[in-house]
């Protein structure tokens, strides 16, 4: 059985629980109804014969359903999460002596290719021994599949059975649903956190790998970027530059062009939708505003490589200014557009929170309504209108596909917007393109750049808490 049927069996049979354990709770709380006595309140519970319950049927029904799924479905992430292991562990016993002591890499490959032989594809000619053992992978996990479903689908009826025979006036089901689903918030958060520490501890790894063959302080203040690194000495350009800070420049060049694009226009979109734009024109203007947030950057690349760059090319020409094709210009101002949302849609909302007393409070003192949001209104919606900013900032530092349709790849150390640069983030995929080992220079650059980006976003969300916290403590 497929892993998303199964879990929709799963969650049928947690459904069931539910009305079960509801059931049964509620025929307990009633009792048997006399001649005399009225349907309403036998079904009610409070007005019944029967014992008085710590819990609500609701809440029985929800102890019956948790009993039901939280099993089957910690039987199923451990089972997902040793099955590779375990299977891969059973393939190799049973190849040959001489393919069991091939080195680490050479191991891996051969693991890829079998269990890429065991979904069916095959590329050229493997050898008989791996098609073999690609067949007694593919057998083995349908047997694991089937013996899982099994066991799932039992260990989740014989938890239903036991929390349905365990109902009783005295079961605290309220209380364990509560703990359970604290414990589950728990776990959600804990995801989020380990998930943190994880990236950063990889980031961290790998850069410190990199810092080892490159000083920082080449990395971070050298003026040449060329990781082109040779596998031999003697080949043409054995010996590749690091210096990273052509790439902050453009980074920052691009990103520095987006938001003066982004912020103004967004920011006076968000203006007019709240305060000027009647309700009709407002439930107009906003989605449409909205839209050109789903639009996919590869279109905006698109638009910045065949629309946007050669205007301001022939634009730049007819003035006398040398205008490139690809520049720093024309991914801005795409850019610019792209996250104009970000800006005018928070900005919207934080500037229509401000307590409408601080308008009337204004106006009846005499100011005009231009006045009021210049002084009143964007004051006490500046902590959001920074947090939209600061987003709009995140988002166009780590935006890739416009840079390479319309800035190009080239590391050039400028501050001119009219000529071709490149930023950190397309840097990143350009080094871990193609079949790459993480053990050189070239390749542990990445990881170096993404400690970069981590550190100023985290610079970033310092300075924007600053802001909130000062104008907050004036406001509230």
């Amino acid at each position: 059985m497929h892993v998303f049927t199964l879990i929709g069996v799963l969650l049928a049979l947690a459904l069931a629980g539910y009305h079960a354990g509801r059931s049964r709770a509620l025929s307990l709380k009633t009792g048997p109804r006399s001649a005399g006595q009225p349907a309403a309140a036998a079904a009610g519970g409070g007005s019944g014969p029967g014992p008085r319950f710590h819990s609500l049927p609701d809440y029985h029904g929800y102890y019956t359903a948790l009993w039901t799924l939280a099993p089957p479905l910690l039987l199923l992430a451990g089972w997902l999460a040793l099955e590779p292991m375990v299977l891969t562990h059973v393939v190799l016993a049973g190849l040959p002596p001489e393919m069991e002591d091939l080195p680490a890499d050479r191991l891996r490959l051969m693991v890829s290719t079998i269990r890429t032989l065991a979904v069916g594809v095959v590329a050229g000619d493997p050898g008989e021994a791996l098609l073999a053992a690609g067949r007694r992978y593919a057998e083995l996990r349908s047997r694991s599949g089937t013996l899982l479903s099994l066991l799932a689908c039992g260990l989740a009826v014989a938890g239903l059975a036991l929390a349905w025979r365990s109902i009783a006036p005295d079961l605290r089901a309220r209380n364990r649903v509560e703990a359970a689903t604290r414990a589950f918030m728990v776990a959600c958060s804990a995801v989020a956190i380990i998930t943190t520490v994880g990236i950063v501890a990889s980031l961290l790894f790998e850069s410190l790998r990199f810092f080892a063959a490159v000083p920082p302080s080449e990395f971070l203040f050298g003026l040449a970027w060329s990781p082109q690194t040779a596998i031999r000495a003697d080949q043409v350009g054995s010996s590749g530059a690091f210096g990273a800070v052509p790439l902050f420049t453009g980074t920052l060049l691009i990103s520095g062009i987006a938001l003066a694009v982004a912020v103004p226009t967004g920011l006076m979109s968000a203006i007019f939708t709240a305060e000027y734009a009647g309700p009709g024109l407002r439930a107009v203007v906003k989605p449409l505003l909205e839209i050109l947030a789903g639009i996919p950057t590869v279109v905006y690349g698109f638009f910045a490589a065949l629309v946007v760059g050669p205007f301001l090319r022939d634009s730049g020409g007819t003035v006398g200014l040398g205008i490139s094709s690809e520049s720093a210009l024309a991914a801005g101002v795409v850019m610019g557009i792209m996250i104009v949302p970000f800006v005018s849609s928070l900005s919207d909302d934080v500037i229509s929170a401000v307590p409408e007393s601080l308008r009337e409070g204004s106006l009846g003192l005499g100011a005009t309504r231009s006045e009021t949001i210049r002084r009143v209104v964007l004051p006490a919606a500046l902590p959001g209108i920074v947090g939209g900013v600061l987003l709009a900032a995140s988002r166009a530092i780590g935006e890739t596909m416009i840079v390479v349709m319309a800035a190009g790849m080239a590391a050039n150390l400028t501050a001119n917007p009219f000529e071709a640069v490149t930023t950190v983030t397309v840097q990143i995929v350009s080094l871990l393109v193609g079949d790459q080992e993480f053990d050189s220079p070239k390749t542990l650059a990445a990881f170096a750049l993404g400690l970069v980006l981590f550190v100023v976003t985290l610079l970033l969300n310092v300075v924007a808490l600053h802001v909130v916290r000062k104008y907050r403590e004036r406001y509230e």
